[in-house]
């Protein structure tokens, strides 16, 4: 597989890649700013946590957003995104959104980085 992305490959994969991250970023600064979230968190016992996790969002979806540390991002992404699939599992919660998300990382780093499809050969 060649190492050069085409030009429509490279503009879909920032422009899906800067989709997701601002979702993530927008879903990190409700984490500190909107009281509903807090009662969230609370109820899911993971009050105390609110920040740290909110933090290590916009700290995975950064990483992700630049094509040298997609795949870091990705895979930290992916760790967030299953957390909040169990957290929302466990507490009986709709979780489409979130899956649909951590689907879309994947779709997105594999349009980013085509050697990792080559790994599957």
């Amino acid at each position: 597989m060649e190492n050069q992305l085409s030009k429509t490959r490279k503009i879909s994969g920032w422009v899906i890649a800067g989709l997701i991250t601002t979702l993530l970023l927008f879903s990190a600064m409700g984490k500190f700013t909107m009281p509903e979230m807090a009662e969230n968190f609370a109820k899911w016992g993971l009050g105390d946590w609110r920040a740290i996790i909110a933090v290590g969002e916009i700290v995975s979806a950064l990483l992700f957003l630049f094509p040298k540390t997609s795949i870091i991002g990705a895979f930290l992404l992916s760790a967030h995104m299953g957390g909040a699939i169990v957290t929302h599992m466990s507490h009986g919660e709709p979780f489409i959104f979130q899956s649909v998300v951590v689907i879309l990382i994947w779709v997105t780093a594999f349009v980013r980085n085509p050697e990792l499809l080559s790994k599957f050969k």
